[in-house]
């Protein structure tokens, strides 16, 4: 027997994240870092709908809105003049629980996850450095380093990588991470200022050649500064300070900056690995993918990509569904990476290029298309649901079979508001964690025989015209991964489907007899 299940390497928020819910499965989990501590400085600070609502059944969701800043209003500026705003709250109104953006820094994001991981019996071990390892087809056997030189042999069942960009386990995997960097130098700063871009809402201004985009924090009159250096501070050699930055833009929106409590410098990359597995090994986050920052993407995916392969692994692990679950992981995640790369690169493209078609975009089109298009209800709808991860589905997934109503397996769960019911929504009963089957209106007799024989809770719900507003059927069958993504769909009369299924994927909940 390995000594451990699940060997994690990479304490960031990937890697905590699934240490967490490996542990909420049941799985055993090491967790280690080559850093002596956790990182200090805030970084990536969004966190969208799509993580709050996965965080929802292990209890975080509500705490990260708690401990952060919610904010429902992003604003752009042309050349020191406001063009347009967009109301996230409104837009997001009935599509989920959480209809705005929280600003969450990293550094307290971590600390958190490090308490809740604390209070499942898994301490982070640091510093800890996964120095190499070997598949051995049945079993990963690492080798440990600690700065003092002492050496440790874990063997686990396997082992995934949350490395970061420089991950030792992609490279251990021979991986390489094609793509490309961005000739802009960028600077992010945590300023003390004062202007009318304090109000605790995000904004992005737009020059001839030139961007800033200023993301709100907690604290009255503090935000995060995100823009390009100037070329001739670039071209310097030695440590860039926050007087090299560009401050033409800064000026045009009314800024006055009174403190910087933190300043770096960055290039951005765009890089996509071509496996997200090998064997016994797995990479997540920033190890697999990293992109610009549009959208504050970044940390949510890894974090996505964390809770999707957590229950396939504790499945994997516990004999609970065929062990070929695992292959879908690498699907379902990469198609999604290279989707989130590709658009992200054209729109940092477009506020970042010197050239003149790009600045005749900004400056021009942008201040007259903006305004219009944000008319548009399906648009702002549209635009919620991209930023906000709730448009992710895999379709294409092995995973997924059938549909009913405009609902396709490997769509996220539409969320209805029950006010009145138990719960109060339908999202309640995915604090399960675990495989479940939900009937928007009245099961068959057929259909609880076919879940009762494999353990699959059923939830049946009321009609209500919401949910047929939202693409579910009446009397449908919609089968839940323990992620709240349709893994089966059928209409009323497919329990015979739902039985071979099941019986296929050899699933098995934890309250099977």
């Amino acid at each position: 027997m390995p000594n451990t299940d699940v060997l994690i390497v990479g304490a960031g928020p990937t890697g905590l994240v699934l240490a967490l819910f490996l542990a909420r499965h049941g799985v055993r989990v090491r967790i280690v870092d080559k850093a002596a501590e956790p990182g200090t400085t805030s970084r990536a600070l969004a966190v969208h709908a799509r993580t709050l609502e996965l965080y929802r059944p292990v209890g975080l969701a509500d705490t990260v809105v708690e401990r952060g800043l919610r904010f429902a209003g992003a604003n752009f500026w042309v050349r020191g003049r406001r063009v347009a705003r967009a109301e996230l709250g409104a837009m997001g109104t009935g599509i989920s629980p959480f209809p705005y953006v929280v600003i969450f820094p990293q550094d307290e994001h971590e600390r958190l996850l490090i308490e809740r991981l604390r209070a499942e019996g898994v301490t982070v071990e640091r510093p800890v450095a996964c120095a190499a390892f070997d598949d051995r087809g049945d079993r990963v056997v690492a080798r440990l380093t600690r700065d003092n030189g002492a050496e440790e042999t874990c063997e686990a069942a396997w082992i995934v990588g949350c490395d970061g960009a420089r991950s030792m386990v992609r490279e251990q995997i021979g991986e390489s991470f094609p793509g490309g960097t961005y000739t802009h130098l960028f600077y992010v700063a945590d300023a003390e200022a004062t202007g009318p871009v304090m109000d605790h809402e995000l904004h992005v201004a737009l020059d001839d050649a030139d961007f800033l985009a200023a993301f709100p924090l907690k604290a009255d009159g503090h935000a995060r500064f995100i823009g390009t250096v100037t070329a001739a501070a670039a071209a310097r050699h030695g440590t860039l300070e926050w007087k090299d930055v560009s401050p033409e833009v800064i000026e045009h929106v009314g800024v006055t900056v009174k403190r910087i409590n933190w300043f770096s410098t960055y290039h951005v990359h765009h890089r996509v690995v071509r496996r997200f597995r090998s064997g016994r090994a797995f990479l997540a986050g920033d190890a697999a993918h990293i992109h610009s920052p549009v959208g504050g993407q970044g940390m949510n995916t890894g974090i996505g990509d964390a809770i999707n392969l957590a229950w396939k692994l504790a499945a994997a692990v516990q004999a609970r569904a065929d062990p070929s679950i695992l292959d879908s992981y690498e699907p379902e995640r990469i198609a999604f990476a290279r989707r989130l790369v590709a658009t992200t690169d054209r729109a940092f493209q477009l506020v970042t290029s010197p050239g003149r078609l790009a600045a005749f975009v900004r400056i021009h089109l942008v201040p007259r298309v903006l305004p219009l298009v944000f008319r548009s209800t399906a648009f702002r709808r549209m635009m919620f649901r991209t930023i906000s991860q709730t448009l992710i589905e895999y379709r294409a997934s092995p995973l997924s079979q059938g549909g009913a109503g405009r609902v396709r397996a490997g769509d996220r769960l539409p969320w209805i508001d029950m006010v009145g019911s138990p719960g109060s929504d339908n999202y309640a009963p995915l604090t399960a964690l675990d495989w479940q089957l939900h009937v928007y209106g009245e099961p068959a007799p057929a259909t609880l025989d076919a879940a009762r024989a494999c353990g699959v809770a059923v939830h049946a719900f009321a009609w209500r015209d919401t949910m047929g507003a939202a693409g579910l059927e009446r009397d449908a069958l919609y089968l839940l991964r323990p992620d709240g993504y349709v893994g089966f769909a059928a209409p009323a009369a497919g329990a015979g489907a739902l039985a071979d299924y099941l019986r296929t994927w050899r699933i098995v909940t934890r309250g099977a007899p």
